[in-house]
């Protein structure tokens, strides 16, 4: 099992960046790989650019931790497993996200480690207008 780990620090409080996060079927309007979301019944429906499809199953929704656990459970990504861990923590005035995933195949994992850089500068993007 590969584990990627990333980081960013945004300028916007740990609730405002909280609340995009925690906003599941909005995952769309932040993330650049993601074209449609939509979220219900504890899970996540995501359309990808180029047309690929997602089912994930969210796993933890945490308003006082401030995380966020999603597994992909279907879809056009090739993993045998896939937990996604998004934590908010206060970071001053600011925030500090810190994405991880484990998944497998190993293989998978360089693909998946651009992929969640771009989320999350996405998020950053979204959140610093």
């Amino acid at each position: 099992m590969a584990t990627i780990r990333h980081h960013a620090r945004i300028a916007a409080s740990p609730d405002e960046v909280w609340k995009a996060i925690a906003d599941a079927g909005s995952i769309s309007t932040w993330f650049p790989l993601i074209e449609e979301s939509r979220a219900a019944d504890g899970k996540r429906f995501c359309t990808l650019k180029g047309g690929g499809k997602l089912e994930e199953e969210i796993v933890t929704s945490d308003d006082d931790l401030r995380r966020f656990q999603y597994r992909i459970t279907a879809g056009d990504i090739p993993v045998e497993f896939h937990l996604g861990t998004v934590d908010v923590l206060p970071d001053g005035d600011t925030s500090l996200v810190v994405y991880s995933t484990d998944v497998t195949p190993d293989a998978v994992a360089e693909q998946m480690d651009g992929v969640i850089a771009q989320g999350l500068q996405g998020l950053k993007d979204h959140l610093e207008v």
